[in-house]
């Protein structure tokens, strides 16, 4: 196996942990990673669908305590796992069905370095606006979300369309625009993940099933283990951060990446490959 290439799957590994659940858009940073690790072709999307679930595997292991008492609730017929499972399948709705419906057309316009970079610099922007505003917490944890809570969070989500505008970026900072506490809007956020990152997983797998070869099990293997450590650290970091400080950091991270982007673009610095 070409070390070279164990080391692309390991950086990018690590780029989809850090990412997927901070609000600055793992599918824009992979888009742009992988452009400059010339890993964008049909190869390196079947990867990224591989370290994508290796992300989601991260979440279930730190909220396993939870998610397994919400499957005995359902067993058992509790109304709190009942409510619980069908808010996440409200608010998976949306992204879903829009999805389904412009999913081709978005990819096919949007997937590129330059139009995330300049998703990156309006959900920045945004994200500043967000925490200026003063927030009324109506819904203080995840347990205290009704089903009309889920549909706005699910809306939210479905923004995360557009690459560069962040699934976990749009749904914590939708939350608190809906009156979820910093901790509920977060933890709903991965929650959801679950579901929707596991259902686009399943999709994907499926669309390029003919694209998977033997050969790529080392890339695979490198590539899961790096995305589910650094998701796994990443999780709990940012729940011990919310805690303490607000969204603005990231809002900033943001524009100056999408500014740098864009300026390396439209120089020629980096041949970018929607440049």
């Amino acid at each position: 196996m070409d070390t070279i290439l164990l080391l692309k799957a390991a950086i990018l590994g690590i780029v989809e942990g850090l990412t997927e659940f901070l609000p600055i858009s793992s599918t824009g940073h992979l888009i742009l990673a992988g452009d400059l690790l010339d890993f964008n072709n049909e190869r390196g999307k079947v990867f990224e669908i591989v370290i994508q679930f290796a992300a989601i595997l991260a979440v279930c292991w730190e909220y396993r305590a939870r998610l397994g008492a919400v499957i005995g609730g359902l067993l058992r017929k509790q109304e709190a796992a009942q409510r619980f499972t069908v808010n996440l399948f409200v608010a998976f709705l949306p992204l879903a069905i829009l999805g389904l419906l412009f999913g081709k057309a978005i990819k096919a316009h949007l997937f590129s370095p330059v139009p995330g970079a300049l998703a990156f610099i309006v959900g920045g922007i945004f994200i500043l606006w967000a925490e200026k505003r003063n927030h009324r917490i109506t819904v203080e944890s995840v347990d205290d979300m009704q089903w009309r809570d889920a549909l706005k969070m699910g809306l939210a989500q479905a923004m995360a369309l557009i690459p560069g505008t962040s699934r976990s970026g749009a749904t914590i900072i939708g939350g608190l625009f809906f009156g979820l506490s910093r901790k509920a809007a977060a933890e709903f956020s991965f929650f959801l993940a679950v579901p929707t990152l596991t259902a686009a997983t399943v999709y994907e797998l499926v669309k390029y099933r003919d694209q998977f070869h033997a050969d790529d099990w080392g890339i695979f293997i490198v590539g899961s283990v790096a995305s589910f450590i650094s998701a796994f650290l990443c999780v709990r970091w940012l729940l011990r951060y919310i805690s303490h400080h607000d969204f603005t950091v990231f809002a900033w991270y943001r524009i100056v990446f999408g500014v740098v982007v864009l300026g390396t673009a439209y120089s020629g610095l980096v041949s970018w490959s929607a440049a």
